[in-house]
């Protein structure tokens, strides 16, 4: 069966996940659908560009992913078809890709740009129903191959920020990726064997931890996520909470000395 992955900002609320689904089943019935994450903040680019570069890797060569993460709906904004990793993804122009395309130099990117495959008549703020789904369907049942897309392009939307921009005195500057369900604040500043601060907002972080259990309850620390980049937590507690951290915010880290 083909699989089709969905990651949006449109909660559970309201219809919209569920009116995706009904479009991709009544065109491609035999479809498995994978709910990534509907619960990225509202227009959340970074985070969403987190959150699909932590899963694609995870799923099979010739999945399709959706990802409508979408503040310029209606606009000049372009609808794409990427294909990377082996993988398809099916978005808007606006950065969201940014981490997929950074991880295979391959990567290849069409404009979305044939109205057969979209559904007749589509709105101005509804294009994960009446362009991203319908094209995601054509993809998995074979109705279209991604030449019927619509044409290559060189370059798509990259958002700002994402590698680490050094600083003198052993200053970088950084980004709030993603901060997630237990509010912890995932950083771009990969791991290192360095001894290190991070300042986000006016708080300095110094205190590195292995793991949650070796934290004192209340106090911030820094560790290395699963994703391999760090994090500031707090031990059964929200860090971002505190710290007000929000995906996208700048971050600071200074670094002290190597560790041996």
């Amino acid at each position: 069966m083909p699989i089709v992955t969905l990651t949006t900002d449109f909660g559970l609320a309201d219809h919209y996940v569920g009116t995706l689904k009904g479009v991709l089943l009544s065109r491609c019935p035999e479809a498995q659908i994978i709910d990534i994450t509907h619960a990225i903040p509202p227009f959340a680019l970074y985070a969403g560009a987190y959150a699909i570069d932590q899963s694609a890797p995870y799923f099979p060569p010739g999945t399709i992913h959706v990802l409508v993460i979408d503040p310029g709906v209606g606009t000049s904004r372009r609808p794409l078809l990427v294909e990377a990793l082996g993988q398809r993804f099916i978005a808007p122009d606006n950065g969201v890709l940014s981490l997929i395309v950074a991880r295979d130099r391959g990567a290849t990117a069409r404009e979305a740009t044939n109205p057969e495959l979209w559904l007749p008549e589509p709105s101005n703020t509804f294009h994960g129903r009446d362009v991203f789904a319908p094209v995601a369907a054509a993809l998995a049942s074979g109705a279209a191959l991604p030449e019927d897309v619509g044409p290559e392009i060189e370059r798509i939307e990259l958002l700002p920020g994402l590698e680490p921009m050094e600083l003198p005195s052993g200053v970088w500057h950084g980004k709030v990726l993603s901060v997630d369900h237990f509010g912890n604040v995932i950083t771009n500043f990969k791991k290192t064997r360095a001894s290190l601060s991070l300042t986000v907002g006016d708080r300095e972080i110094t205190e590195f931890r292995q793991t949650f259990g070796e934290a004192e309850a209340g106090s911030l620390f820094i560790y290395t996520g699963s994703s391999g980049y760090l994090e500031v937590g707090m031990n059964r507690q929200s860090a971002a909470s505190l710290l007000g951290a929000a995906p996208g915010d700048p971050i600071r880290l200074r670094l002290r000395d190597t560790i041996s």
